[in-house]
């Protein structure tokens, strides 16, 4: 198993998308291959336009990943490459280069002292890694599978883009962590629509876990809105919680969740 840091930048020329997609020059593909665990980083907010688009104006870590695949930039000349990413999970808060104790979370080496953080991709040892996802309280979801995809040795990296190429970026809303609690004591720890719970099926290693549904979109909140965690909350596992947001406009009830469950129709 091997553990590298990938840096995203607010703007980028190439058809990065974060989350499904990273581009990189040749020298680093030593460092990305299938099954490789990455924490993804930005340097120092350099453009205010991006300000609200980040977790943090300083260097910061902001979400992990595994490798899914690799293949060639047909379009580029210069031996690039594309990574098709996995399992990306956002951090609810940033991760700062520093740990509590003010030593940084990379190890840099002696010779390299200087120029360390010019390097776009930077292989980390598994306990750097652990320490990064702990200090985002993320170890939960360290070991989460990586799809197979038979396709993968297809072009899948020019799929969804047409024409010129252009920035992407998306936006963050604040969630508030008590509010989850809350939903948890209320709602428990059963998915309230297949009623999975992870700590029965899964032992000690599940206890706890659990998604908190907004029942309706944060996005369209409109601001700050009083949330009330017994009516606008519900708990559901990962794949209702999926299903529930799989059509872009149409975000099923969970009334509705449970009747694709238990008569396997449509709608």
């Amino acid at each position: 198993m091997s553990y590298t840091i990938i840096t995203e930048n607010d703007t980028s020329k190439w058809e990065d998308q974060t989350g499904f997609q990273y581009h990189f020059p040749d020298r680093y593909l030593k460092f990305l291959q299938p099954g490789t665990k990455v924490i993804y980083y930005k340097g120092r907010l350099k453009n205010s336009a991006f300000k609200n688009h980040r977790l943090s104006s300083q260097p910061h870590y902001f979400a992990m990943a595994t490798i899914r695949a690799v293949n060639p930039d047909k379009k580029s000349s210069k031996k690039d490459y594309y990574a098709a990413i996995a399992n990306f999970t956002s951090f609810d808060q940033p991760v700062h280069l520093k740990k509590k104790d003010g030593a940084l979370f990379e190890k840099i080496p002696v010779n390299r002292e200087r120029n360390y953080w010019r390097d776009g991709v930077r292989q980390i040892s598994a306990s750097v890694y652990k320490a990064i996802l702990s200090a985002a309280n993320m170890e939960m979801l360290d070991d989460f599978p990586v799809p197979y995809n038979s396709n993968d040795n297809q072009d899948w990296e020019t799929i969804g883009w047409e024409g010129g190429k252009k920035v992407v970026y998306g936006t963050r809303y604040e969630r508030d962590e008590e509010l989850r609690e809350k939903a948890i004591k209320i709602h428990g720890l059963n998915c309230m629509a297949c009623e999975l719970n992870f700590e029965a099926f899964y032992g000690q290693w599940g206890k706890g876990f659990i998604h908190v549904h907004h029942t309706k979109p944060i996005s369209t909140l409109g601001g700050k809105q009083p949330i009330n965690a017994r009516k606008d909350l519900v708990v559901l596992c990962p794949n209702c919680h999926a299903m529930v947001h799989r059509k872009k406009g149409e975000l099923l009830t969970v009334s509705q969740l449970k009747k694709l469950i238990r008569g396997r129709t449509s709608l």
